[in-house]
């Protein structure tokens, strides 16, 4: 039988940063990890049923509690809570519930703190392996610590309100409707809703408290119907609704490239080789820039247009779809704008654009909100690209309230957990 090796050694009670509490003795136990055994100083002991305050009553049993390593060692609290009798609740007796310990766990709040930091940018398995607990310990903590769904208590403001999906596989029709808000510089994580179907959004916003309702500068998504369609039924003129100006551009261009890749084909057969090779630089200007070009750039384009007048009207118009959007202009000016490109459009006689058009004046209501204040959702497309590499880290997640957790964590928790982490080693 191994007998167990332990040896006295003095630790200052400032190095634990735990408050309300005296060391009784310390000692590294086997080389392995360090046991400190403290006993508390608050006198106050709350009865668990009522609030008030209980008189003393011995002590409870003893509890190990897992604190942050001291000089590379596994640290253990020792204590024995002090109990209380509530006279007038016949007689219960409660427990002391002290500041630096939650009630029930085997960990410090510092050292469920130290678990919540390392999880960021990081994996559960990993965390594990480190600390020497299990995946599902780590994730006990986690849902201690963090709920599944915003808590509005802690937003003051919503700000700018995005909403976007994911696929929970590649490959697969399984969506995640992510919401986000975003203030200055600060993103947030609003909500991870299963599915995106308009009904599973308007439960959700008739979530939101009303009083928060005018806290929300302006409503940001793509022209899925059933994201603009929920916004407008519960928020109505609480917050203007934006379809991005990236999605509206992603489609006009997709009209382009169309019409490119078919003018392509007629010079590829109606020029010699020797005449389509002159074209291919100008081509690759027009494959790998959407709209600045450079003098030189613009006297190769003109060869290509020189064959191709159709393409240069194509061209032409889509840079001045872009050009609206780039100058600050107002809503109705923007408006009266974009019906004279429909106009010149239609008397063009291309047809490249017949599918655009008809959206773009089904939405141009919401699409010509962008001039209000100029909002995008490009900061949404950046939480986007962040819970991919969540995704790929992980595996894969599919449980909605653990990825709710795991982007809570990746985009605010270095804000609150780090200033509150207290570094004992």
């Amino acid at each position: 039988m191994n007998k167990t090796s332990a040896t006295p050694f003095s630790i200052p009670e400032e190095l634990l940063g735990l408050p309300d509490i005296e060391i009784i003795s310390s000692e590294l136990i086997n080389n392995d990890h360090i046991l400190i055994r403290v006993k508390s100083t608050a006198d106050k002991i709350v009865c668990r049923k009522c609030g008030r305050n209980c008189e003393s009553h011995g002590l409870g049993q003893k509890i190990k509690i897992r604190h942050l390593s001291i000089l590379g060692y596994i640290t253990y609290i020792e204590l024995r809570q002090k109990r209380g009798i509530c006279k007038k609740c016949d007689d219960k007796t409660s427990i002391q519930n002290l500041e630096w310990h939650r009630p029930g766990s085997t960990y410090t709040k510092a050292y469920e703190e130290h678990i919540l930091l390392s999880m960021i940018n990081g994996t559960a398995t990993d965390v594990s392996i480190c600390e020497g607990i299990s995946d599902t310990m780590v994730q006990n903590i986690i849902d201690n610590n963090i709920g599944g769904a915003v808590n509005w208590k802690r937003i003051k403001r919503i700000g700018l309100l995005g909403i976007d999906e994911i696929a929970i596989k590649k490959g697969h029709k399984d969506y995640l409707t992510i919401i986000t808000s975003r203030i200055g510089n600060k993103n947030r994580i609003i909500a991870v809703l299963k599915g995106k179907e308009k009904a599973t959004i308007v439960e959700f916003f008739r979530s939101i408290p009303k009083k928060k309702h005018k806290t929300i500068d302006a409503i940001c998504c793509d022209m899925y119907e059933g994201y603009v369609n929920a916004a407008k039924d519960v928020f109505c003129k609480d917050a203007p609704i934006i379809i991005d100006r990236f999605h509206v551009a992603k489609l006009y261009r997709e009209s382009l490239i169309a019409v490119r890749k078919i003018e392509l084909r007629k010079l590829r057969r109606d020029l010699s080789s020797a005449q389509y090779s002159e074209l291919k630089h100008a081509i690759s200007i027009l494959v790998n820039k959407n709209e600045l070009y450079s003098k030189k750039d613009k006297e190769h384009l003109e060869l290509l247009f020189k064959h191709s007048p159709t393409l240069k009207l194509a061209y032409k118009l889509a840079r001045k779809l872009t050009g609206i959007y780039n100058k600050k202009h107002r809503k109705k000016t923007a408006n009266k704008k974009i019906h004279n490109w429909v106009a010149k459009v239609k008397k063009s006689n291309l047809t490249c654009f017949n599918k655009f058009i008809k959206t773009l004046t089904k939405h141009q209501e919401y699409i010509t909100n962008y001039f209000i204040d100029r909002n995008t959702s490009g900061f949404v497309e950046g939480i986007n690209n962040k819970i991919k590499v969540i995704k790929r880290r992980c595996y894969g997640l599919t449980n909605v309230k653990n990825f709710f957790q795991r982007i809570f964590l990746d985009l605010e928790g270095y804000g609150i957990y780090l200033k509150n982490q207290t570094v004992t080693a």
